[in-house]
């Protein structure tokens, strides 16, 4: 029994730990995206050498009429990809990025501080209660809500990246220079910005229909007690 015990301890304690620091997260996140910082003009580094998918390749960023463009090369230099004003686009991922990381955050600080309460109930031997049904409730509709609201911030955060990338951004490949169709014609990948593609959003419809389960469940225990 002491084993059974310990467990619903140790889970509220490591769920109050992470509802800390994911909200310390969001918190720091959040001052940073207000103060806005900006890359100074003329930055510039590299060409640094790096390992994509297997293979070497270069990424550098150089200096430009006030700006920085941005190089990178992969498969002993068959592929170029090359940014201007890479300044801009650091903004763009800043001004439609910072929010979705925000958003997560805020998400996973309230999911685990639910989830304390939730196994402090259960440590107490308070599993089937209203307070705990509610607190599962809470749960699955969280899950609902966080997956729509993050589809649509993921989705604005893919469309404005391509759109840059379709404005400013060079792919040459073995010596062919191509261009990205234009943000117009861009779809999002698997299912993106939809959260019919997401598992949490399926993962909610579970989670409330097992608390309609453990709802019917408290209820016919109630009407039993008061039967006897």
């Amino acid at each position: 029994m002491a084993s059974v015990s310990f467990l619903p301890k140790l889970f509220r304690w490591v769920f109050a730990i992470l509802a800390v620091l994911a909200g310390f997260g969001a918190f720091c996140v959040t001052l940073v995206y207000l103060i806005n910082p900006h890359l100074p003009p003329g930055t510039h580094f590299g060409p640094l050498n790096v390992d994509i998918g297997g293979q070497p390749g270069t990424v550098g960023l150089r200096a430009y009429n006030g700006d920085s463009d941005f190089t990178l090369t992969a498969f002993k230099g068959t592929i170029t990809v090359f940014v201007a004003k890479a300044g801009g686009l650091l903004e763009v991922v800043k001004h439609y990025g910072f929010p979705v990381v925000i958003i997560q955050l805020v998400f996973f600080a309230a999911l685990f501080d639910v989830l304390r309460r939730l196994f402090r109930n259960v440590g107490e031997g308070n599993s089937f209660t209203r307070e705990t049904v509610s607190l599962v409730q809470i749960i699955g509709g969280g899950l609902l809500v966080y997956s729509v609201v993050s589809a649509f911030a993921e989705g604005l955060f893919l469309h404005a990246v391509y759109g840059y990338f379709a404005d400013h951004a060079t792919v040459t490949i073995s010596g062919t220079t191509l261009h990205l169709p234009e943000a117009g014609h861009f779809r999002m990948p698997h299912g993106g910005g939809s959260p019919f593609g997401s598992p949490i959003f399926f993962s909610g419809l579970l989670v409330l229909a097992l608390s309609e389960v453990f709802r019917q469940g408290l209820a016919l225990k109630a009407e039993h007690d008061l039967t006897v």
